[in-house]
């Protein structure tokens, strides 16, 4: 181990650096060259379940917002009702207990 090593670190591959970097890299150039918003829809089609939570409370674009609270599950049940308890008559709110009604919650 090297000294300046720090064991708490996970240990990252250099392949898994460098596909880091490309993915990285390939986020930029389509964020700079594609519509934004076509670009954080298909990220949030691959995001785990608290960044779709956190999309479906507060993505500043309307679209952006409506698609994460369309892929939240059971387990987002008590995001779904907060949305709705908050913006109970926004298109937020009407899309949140529609989601709830098809989940069960």
């Amino acid at each position: 181990m090297d000294c300046y090593d720090d064991h708490t670190e996970p240990k990252n591959s250099t392949a898994g650096i460098c596909r880091l970097q490309e993915q990285y890299g390939e986020l930029v150039r389509d964020l700079f060259t594609e519509d934004p918003k076509r670009v954080i829809l298909k990220l949030l089609n691959d995001s785990g379940n608290y960044l779709t939570e956190l999309a479906a409370l507060n993505a500043h674009h309307a679209s952006v917002r409506l698609r994460a609270i369309a892929l939240l599950e059971k387990s987002s049940a008590s995001i779904l009702q907060r949305i709705l308890e908050k913006e109970p008559d926004s298109e937020f709110g009407l899309a949140a207990k529609s989601r709830l009604g098809q989940i069960g919650g």
